[in-house]
C-alpha cells in the first residue's frame, strides 16, 4: 500500500466513524465530517496533508499526490 491510497482509507475510515458518532452520540460529531473534507479539498489543490506526514514517518512510500 502506498501512501496516497492510506491517506485515502484513512479518510474513509474517519468519514464513517464521525457518521457512527453522529447517529449514536450527537450531531455535532459532523463539525468532524467537514474538517475532514475540508482537509481533503485543502490537499487536493495545495498537495500538503497532515496524515500523510504522519504516514510517511510510518514508512510507507510515497505515492504520486503526496511527494
Amino acid at each position: 500500500m502506498n501512501l496516497d491510497r492510506a491517506v485515502f482509507a484513512f479518510a474513509g475510515v474517519m468519514i464513517l466513524v464521525s457518521v457512527g458518532l453522529v447517529y449514536f452520540i450527537s450531531p455535532w460529531w459532523l463539525l468532524l465530517t467537514a474538517f475532514i473534507g475540508l482537509n481533503l479539498l485543502q490537499s487536493a489543490f495545495t498537495g500538503f496533508c497532515p496524515a500523510a506526514l504522519v504516514l510517511r514517518r510510518l514508512g510507507l512510500a510515497s505515492g504520486c499526490a503526496f511527494k
